[in-house]
């Protein structure tokens, strides 16, 4: 991102982050490039200066409301507050950056001496005969376009490279031109080429709509096949593409580009045309002006060192920029504001998560496995230990249960098991309740220290099974426990585990306490 938070000042230049600068009060745009507006967009709710082309096109691509863009005019002096008082203000003065439809430089004064904000320029010495750079104003801070500054990169003037490009097409009479270009930028060059060639420039419906806002001229079409040459987004040339066009009709593709590009089609030609000023280019305007430091725009690159011998520095100068009190003021207030948004939208209450499938109770509404309609149920741990030594199973209070037992209430993490016939069987001759009750299940391999609790002295008549992957009841809530004497099996030292094993590790546990005995 080509931006800049000018320092010691409410403004910023291309920057549009707000969260990285909340004290900023004036926002300028310098043109409608992609690499300068990163961070805008139609949610932009604070103002915006900038030239009135560039406002118009902002409305177009990012439809950013007319409410926050403030358009200025070219070479007129315009007086903005810095504060909410009216006490301090800053003149600034839009200056023609000659690189693509709207571009400015900013030439701003005010407290902090002056300043120039070139943006993306291309230098000409034009530039020195209007005002406010024919004032020969003292300038102190240069931000300066450095995208060509490389003393080995050679370029040629505008001019230079459309004749290379006119050159180009003459040497191919028969073929189609596809021009790559960016969304906004050389619309004089093509409006020269067909001039040149007394042919139409076959554009896209979007494109043509912003060539209408733009005021061009009347040589663009969306017609197919009405001329030669096809205005084309530089993305789309490509490999596959020129294969495509070369199938109908011989084609050919221009690339008008100061950057480095891999020819990889032999119909493809680059040339060096530029909207960014020459390194000799760079010289010469800065010599000319003279600022008492130089900034880079594009911070990837240095570039001071190749200008200090042009660099006007007072002895007795001093970089020491005091913030007026009723700016300072303004600056927190608005830094303030911008927190107290931040916190605001961080503590706002969240959407409540709604769950997608079956919705379990809460523990504490949750009735216990071995309760009856909120009644704990009537057995106790002796009458636990009874069933393991094998006595008499039959409680007189079980059968008044029976009633009780039927009003069970249901939830989603719990299933009623319907009674067995306690007759006896092949399986169960005696007809003991031993064999055949259900049991009561704390079964969950999820976790490496759970273990497994079982129980059978729920009611002959009805028993559940619970989940305890959905309970976080404690073993201590189990009917029987560690004092019923059942075992607490690990889930890592069982070969053989899981609710379809249970009865013969009960037919071990009974075993082995009658052989104790």
């Amino acid at each position: 991102m080509n931006g800049a938070l000018l320092p010691n000042t409410p403004i910023a230049v291309d920057f549009w982050q707000t969260r990285r600068c909340s004290h900023i009060r004036l926002f300028f745009l310098s043109h409608m490039h992609s690499d300068h507006t990163m961070g805008l967009s139609s949610t932009w709710n604070r103002p915006l200066y900038c030239s009135p082309v560039t406002a118009k096109v902002l409305k177009y691509k990012l439809q950013v409301s007319n409410t926050w863009i403030n358009p200025l005019e070219i070479g007129e002096p315009h007086m903005l507050p810095l504060d909410n008082k009216g006490l301090e203000t800053l003149t600034v003065t839009l200056i023609d950056a000659n690189h693509c439809p709207g571009s400015v430089m900013f030439l701003f004064e005010g407290y902090f001496g002056t300043i120039l904000y070139t943006g993306d320029f291309r230098y000409s010495p034009y530039m020195f005969c209007y005002p406010p750079l024919s004032n020969k104003t003292k300038i102190d801070v240069l931000y300066l376009d450095n995208t060509n500054c490389d003393p080995e990169q050679k370029l040629p003037s505008r001019l230079e490279a459309t004749n290379m490009i006119k050159e180009i097409i003459e040497k191919h009479p028969d073929h189609d031109i596809m021009i790559g270009v960016y969304n906004i930028g050389k619309e004089s060059l093509l409006v020269d080429l067909a001039k040149t060639f007394k042919t139409w420039v076959v554009v896209s419906p979007q494109r043509l709509e912003l060539l209408h806002i733009l005021e061009m001229e009347n040589v663009f079409t969306i017609e197919e096949g009405a001329g030669r040459i096809h205005l084309v987004d530089q993305s789309e040339v490509n490999y596959i593409n020129m294969v495509r066009w070369n199938r109908v009709c011989p084609t050919l593709a221009i690339l008008p580009t100061s950057r480095k590009v891999k020819l990889w089609h032999k119909d493809v030609h680059v040339v060096p045309y530029s909207d960014h000023s020459s390194f000799e280019e760079l010289q010469e305007f800065v010599s000319r002006l003279k600022p008492s430091s130089v900034v880079p725009v594009v911070k990837a690159k240095a570039c001071e060192t190749y200008f200090k011998q042009y660099l006007c520095i007072s002895k007795n100068e001093k970089h020491c920029t005091k913030i007026p009190e009723s700016v300072k003021d303004c600056m927190n207030r608005q830094n303030s504001l911008t927190r107290c948004d931040a916190i605001h939208s961080c503590n706002a209450p969240k959407r409540k998560h709604l769950p997608k499938g079956v919705v379990f109770e809460s523990p504490e509404k949750r009735t216990h496995p071995a309760d009856f309609n909120g009644q704990k149920s009537p057995l106790s741990a002796s009458y636990g230990e009874s069933i393991l030594l094998g006595h008499d199973l039959v409680n007189p209070s079980l059968k008044e249960q029976q009633g009780r037992s039927s009003e069970l209430p249901l939830t989603e993490s719990t299933m009623l098991v319907p009674d067995r016939e306690r007759s006896p069987s092949p399986s169960n001759p005696s007809g003991d309740i031993t064999s055949e009750m259900p049991s009561l299940i704390y079964w969950s391999p999820k976790y490496k220290s759970e273990t497994v609790t079982s129980d059978n002295s729920l009611s002959p008549e009805r028993s559940l099974i619970h989940n305890s992957s959905e309970s976080s009841l404690p073993l201590k809530h189990t009917l029987l426990g560690r004092k019923a004497g059942l075992s607490i099996l690990p889930v890592k030292k069982q070969s053989r585990f899981g609710p379809q094993y249970f009865h013969i590790q009960v037919e071990r546990y009974i075993k082995k306490q009658h052989l104790d005995i």
